[in-house]
């Protein structure tokens, strides 16, 4: 059963940056696409970003695309998202998410709460 617990949020000014992680065990980590949502209060869950299990590709939404990077560190067993130039719209909780392939059972963490404000 893979577990993921995710780590990093907080509160940050305008302009400011974070650093979540996401820790991953119980499987075998290269073998997992590797996600990072988030969810507003009073919306919908949405995609930030993909890495795909051999890191080959990355997939951004254009509301993030250029500030969000996502990586991930094999000997960590660990996927990160670095958040730069972080405005008040990114204020969500995030979450991890780990699908062995299309149509397999999701994973997600618990959920890490982001705050964007001044």
């Amino acid at each position: 059963q893979v577990q993921l617990v995710e780590s990093g949020g907080g509160l940050v000014q305008p302009g400011g940056s974070l650093k979540l992680s996401c820790a991953f065990t119980g499987r075998t980590f290269s073998s997992y696409h590797m996600y990072w949502y988030r969810q507003a209060p009073g919306k919908e869950r949405e995609l930030v970003a993909r890495i795909t299990r051999t890191s080959a590709s990355t997939t951004y939404p254009d509301s993030v695309k250029g500030r969000f990077t996502i990586s991930r560190d094999y000997a960590e067993n660990t996927v990160y998202l670095q958040m730069n130039s972080l405005k008040p719209e990114d204020t969500a909780v995030y979450y991890c998410k780990a699908v062995f392939y299309t149509g397999s059972p999701e994973y997600w963490g618990q959920g890490t709460q982001v705050i964007v404000s001044s």
